[in-house]
């Protein structure tokens, strides 16, 4: 009876995964980019705009100059122990931000295991951006919303904890 069990609110999940290519503005490329996510990650990419001005790239407000992808529960659990595959389960301890969150980057899409190479569609790369999250944290969003107290917060060094026993990453 000494032992004490661990607080459920205090587990920390997989929220989302991200997946994004910046292309910049020829169409051709992007659609060669839509067609490389929507088959390594299952789900219907959404292209970003570009938000600012800059007449040296030729980018202006509106244009598409990348795609995304978002996955949540299993599928995004399955495509984070993928990608992780793909870096041989490192990664760098500057990958992790103050909030839990981390990301990185995978350089070719072949890289990730069971992909092969399409001549049609070329060598990409693209980012991989991990939301970590906890029972409560929806309070977030509410309109009304409050501020989640300090102590439920993911600091940085649980979220290395977390990843390291889950996934059995190497932090470097």
């Amino acid at each position: 009876m000494s032992e004490e069990k661990e607080n459920p609110m205090k587990e920390i999940t997989v929220e989302k995964v991200s997946l994004n290519m910046g292309i910049g503005p020829e169409p051709e490329e992007l659609k060669k980019a839509e067609a490389i996510l929507e088959r390594i990650s299952g789900g219907k990419p959404v292209k970003t705009k570009a938000k600012v001005r800059l007449p040296i790239w030729g980018l202006r407000p509106g244009i598409p100059i990348g795609v995304k992808v978002t996955l949540r529960n299993e599928k995004a659990e399955a495509f984070l122990k993928n990608a992780l595959a793909a870096k041989e389960n490192k990664l760098n301890r500057k990958s992790f931000d103050t909030s839990g969150n981390f990301g990185f980057g995978i350089q070719e899409y072949i890289d990730l295991p069971g992909t092969k190479y399409d001549p049609k569609l070329g060598i990409k790369g693209f980012d991989v951006l991990v939301t970590l999250g906890r029972p409560g944290y929806r309070v977030r969003r509410k309109k009304l919303s409050r501020q989640l107290g300090k102590k439920h917060l993911i600091s940085r060094n649980e979220a290395m904890e977390f990843i390291e026993k889950k996934y059995a990453v190497e932090l470097e």
